[in-house]
């Protein structure tokens, strides 16, 4: 299965430092549940290598142990892992990253977020912060303890607290991303300065597979709702993580490699934006 991934040119995405990074991943966190599982088997019996999480899930000990049991060797599979506010900071964003590892149990991690761009409470300089925090992400990629680093939920005003000062360019920005959630300046944004735009909730937490015009696409290619909004997603080159706890759902989510949408289902899927957020909103931060 690594040899696809990581070899086949639409089954990754290659970073500003040349990492490549499986553009399918799986999603994984505290809200609807965690399932060992499902974990095991995406990555036993499917073919996933990339296998997105947070500290603030709460599950990083549970997905060491799933790793463990799929028998995948741990070189194969790409571990990204966030940073909370509440650990923002030189020394706690270290400490942080430290205990990441140990619950994940390994030595070194492929991606590594700021999950969020607000801080801690009671912080008077959120820039100096952000800023502070992320010279240590770039102390961390340059001691090999990490191999990209990258955002979370940054808009362009947020980036560009980290941009004013970096040394390192994030690699990487993950967002809300579906058809009714698509930030074509931001994504616009982010190509611009050789970020990848990476979405979660691609499948708008469920909320958007009865919508007609996505039901009807997926009747015409006789696919799911989910592999129609999956395939949207990697035909606009956004690394993908949807979530499942149902292995039937997780081994469906990554069958959709052997089809490709026309421009005009793209197009039409395109223009049902409407701001919707189903997840956080990053504009209530400011």
């Amino acid at each position: 299965m690594m040899v696809d991934v990581y070899t086949n040119p639409e089954k990754h995405v290659v970073l500003s430092n040349n990492v490549k990074v499986p553009i399918l991943g799986l999603g994984t966190s505290h809200d609807g549940g965690y399932s060992h599982d499902a974990v095991v088997y995406a990555l036993k019996n499917c073919g996933y290598r990339h296998v997105d999480t947070a500290k603030r899930y709460g599950c990083e000990r549970y997905i060491a142990q799933a790793v463990k049991a799929s028998d995948v060797p741990r070189e194969e599979i790409f571990l990204a892992t966030k940073c909370w506010p509440t650990d923002y900071g030189a020394l706690t964003t270290k400490e942080a990253f430290k205990g990441s590892c140990q619950r994940l149990g390994v030595d070194y991690l492929d991606m590594y977020l700021l999950h969020w761009p607000e801080v801690r409470s009671g912080v008077k300089d959120r820039k100096q912060l952000l800023q502070e925090t992320w010279r240590t992400l770039e102390v961390l990629l340059d001691e090999e303890q990490v191999r990209v680093i990258g955002v979370s939920n940054f808009l362009e005003r947020h980036l560009e607290m980290i941009l004013d000062e970096c040394s390192v360019t994030p690699h990487v920005n993950q967002c809300e991303f579906h058809p009714f959630n698509n930030p074509k300046k931001l994504r616009q944004f982010c190509a611009e300065r050789n970020i990848q735009f990476e979405g979660y909730c691609p499948l708008g937490n469920g909320q958007i597979l009865s919508n007609p015009q996505i039901q009807e696409i997926a009747d015409q290619h006789s696919r799911s709702p989910a592999q129609v909004l999956i395939r949207w997603n990697l035909q606009n080159r956004v690394v993908c993580i949807p979530k499942s706890t149902k292995e039937h759902r997780v081994k469906e989510n990554f069958q959709v490699f052997d089809f490709v949408l026309p421009d005009s289902a793209m197009a039409n899927l395109e223009i049902l934006h409407n701001d919707i957020h189903v997840s956080w909103d990053p504009n209530q931060v400011p």
